[in-house]
C-alpha cells in the first residue's frame, strides 16, 4: 500500500513538472553564446548571439538546478511574471585559467555557452559568478524576445548521429553526446567503435552499470581533415574540426580546446545533456569541466578508468582528491566550503558526508592501513597537501589503483543520474 502511494505521489509530481514545461517551453533548445573575458582579478560578459536548436536533451520535470555545483549559474525568468523557471549550474575553460599564473599578468575572452528549452514567451537570463566567500553574484542579465528575427536558425557543422547505447526518450535519460577530434573521413568506424569502447568502459563501474538503462549515448560522425591533435612542445599541429591541443594552461597531459563554437555547433546535431569530445591519439591526456564538455585520448590502455574519471567531473563536478599535478593556484580558500560534494574544508562539513562516517571516527582521520575504505575525512585533496580532505584513503577520483568509487562519489552520482532521468 506504501508503494502504491508512493508511486501515485511520484506520477502526480511528474504530471505537475511536465505541465510546467507545457506551458513555458517547447520541445527544442535556446542557446546563448557569450565572451566571458578579465584576469585573475576581474570578469566581464559580453553577449555574443542567440541560436535556436532542433532538440532538447534535458528533464522536462526537474526545471530548476537545486544542487548548486559549479562556480557559475544560469537563471531563467518569465518576462512577465518574474518567475524563474529554469536554472543551471556550470564550470568553464575560462574559470579554471583565471586560477592559473598567465592570469595574473595577462588579459583574455573565452566563447562559452548556456542553453535552455526554447521559451514559448519573453524570459530574462541572469549569469551568476561565485566571489571568493562561494556566493553567487550576478554578472550579466539578457532580455530574449523569443520572436526576434536575429535568433540564428541555421545549421552549423551538421553531421549525421550514430546510435551507441539509446534506451529511452531523452527527457528521461542522461544524453551524452560524443564527438569526434582528429579522425579522418576513412576512420569514422574507428571513432564508431572507440565511441562503443567509452559506453562499454563508462558502465564497468558502479552505479553507472546499475543504471545503464537510463543513458542514451549518441555520435556525431564529423570528420577532421587530419588525425591526432596538437601538441605545442612538440611542434605538431593538425587541422582538426575541434581544434584541441595538448598542453592546456602549459600542463602537457591537459588536452582541451578553446573553440567553444565549434564543438556547441557539432554537439547540436544530437539531443545532449554533456558533451564528450574523444580525441584520436595515443598520447595520454584528458580533461572535464563540470557541465560545459569533457575530452579523453582514443589510444590509452586505461581507457575505461580515463573516461570515467573525466565523466565524473564533466556529470557533476567531483573534485580530483589527489595532490599535485595541476596548474592552479588557489583554488580553494580554507575559510569558504567547496561546493565539490567530494570535498571538504571542514568550514560547513554537515551538508557533506558526515552521516556516512561512523560513531567515533576521528575527524580529520588518520589512514588506517588495516582498514583502506573506512569513510573519514583524509587530509589531502584538490591538488593540494593541507586544508582539503577526501572522503576515503583512495577512490577512482584520486588515482586508478582502485576500481571503484567511494560511497560518498557513488551517492552523488546517484542523485544526479535521477535529476537528469526522473
Amino acid at each position: 500500500m506504501k508503494k502504491f502511494f508512493l508511486f501515485t505521489v511520484l506520477l502526480v509530481w511528474a504530471g505537475c513538472g511536465f505541465a510546467q514545461f507545457n506551458k513555458y517551453f517547447l520541445d527544442k533548445t535556446l542557446r546563448m553564446d557569450y565572451f566571458h573575458c578579465g584576469d585573475k582579478a576581474h570578469e566581464e560578459y559580453y553577449f555574443n548571439e542567440l541560436l535556436e536548436e532542433p532538440y532538447w536533451g534535458g528533464s522536462k520535470v526537474n526545471l530548476i538546478d537545486d544542487n548548486f555545483y559549479g562556480n557559475y549559474y544560469v537563471n531563467v525568468y518569465d518576462a512577465e511574471s518574474g518567475k524563474l523557471i529554469f536554472s543551471r549550474g556550470y564550470n568553464t575553460l575560462f574559470g579554471e585559467w583565471r586560477t592559473v599564473p598567465e592570469a595574473e599578468t595577462t588579459r583574455r575572452c573565452c566563447e562559452e555557452t548556456v542553453v535552455m528549452p526554447f521559451p514559448k514567451e519573453n524570459v530574462r537570463i541572469e549569469l551568476m559568478s561565485r566571489d571568493k566567500k562561494g556566493v553567487f553574484q550576478k554578472m550579466f542579465e539578457y532580455t530574449v524576445d523569443v520572436k526576434n528575427y536575429f535568433i540564428k536558425r541555421d545549421r552549423r557543422l551538421s553531421a549525421p548521429v550514430a546510435d551507441i547505447h539509446v534506451s529511452a526518450d531523452p527527457a528521461r535519460a542522461v544524453d551524452v553526446v560524443l564527438l569526434p577530434e582528429g579522425y579522418t573521413a576513412e576512420e569514422m568506424d574507428k571513432f564508431k567503435e572507440d565511441c562503443r569502447k567509452f559506453a562499454e568502459g563508462l558502465f564497468i563501474f558502479s552505479p553507472y552499470k546499475e543504471n545503464k538503462q537510463k543513458f542514451n549515448i549518441r555520435a556525431v560522425l564529423a570528420p577532421s581533415e587530419q588525425s591526432g591533435a596538437d601538441i605545442p612542445a612538440g611542434h605538431v599541429w593538425k587541422n582538426t574540426v575541434l581544434n584541441s591541443s595538448f598542453y592546456t594552461f602549459d600542463t602537457e597531459r591537459y588536452i582541451m580546446t578553446y573553440d567553444n563554437k565549434s564543438v556547441r555547433d557539432l554537439a547540436a546535431n544530437a539531443p545532449y545533456d554533456f558533451i564528450y569530445i574523444i580525441a584520436n591519439t595515443d598520447k595520454y591526456g584528458g580533461g572535464a569541466i563540470y557541465n560545459h564538455y569533457g575530452l579523453s585520448v582514443a589510444g590509452s590502455e586505461l581507457y575505461a578508468k580515463i573516461y570515467t574519471h573525466e565523466f565524473g567531473h564533466l556529470f557533476l563536478g567531483l573534485g580530483d582528491e589527489y595532490v599535485g599535478g595541476a596548474a592552479y593556484s588557489d583554488l580553494f580558500s580554507a575559510d569558504v566550503e567547496p561546493w565539490e560534494a567530494n570535498l571538504t574544508t571542514l568550514v560547513d562539513f554537515d551538508r557533506k558526508w558526515k552521516d556516512l562516517i561512523k560513531k567515533g571516527t576521528p575527524i580529520p582521520t588518520p589512514v588506517d592501513k588495516k582498514n583502506p575504505d573506512k569513510i573519514g575525512v583524509y587530509e589531502g585533496g584538490g591538488y593540494v597537501s593541507k586544508g582539503v580532505y577526501r572522503p576515503r584513503p583512495n577512490c577512482m577520483m584520486n588515482s586508478f589503483s582502485v576500481d571503484d568509487f567511494c560511497p560518498v562519489c557513488r551517492r552523488a552520482i546517484e542523485k544526479q543520474i535521477r535529476f537528469y532521468s526522473e
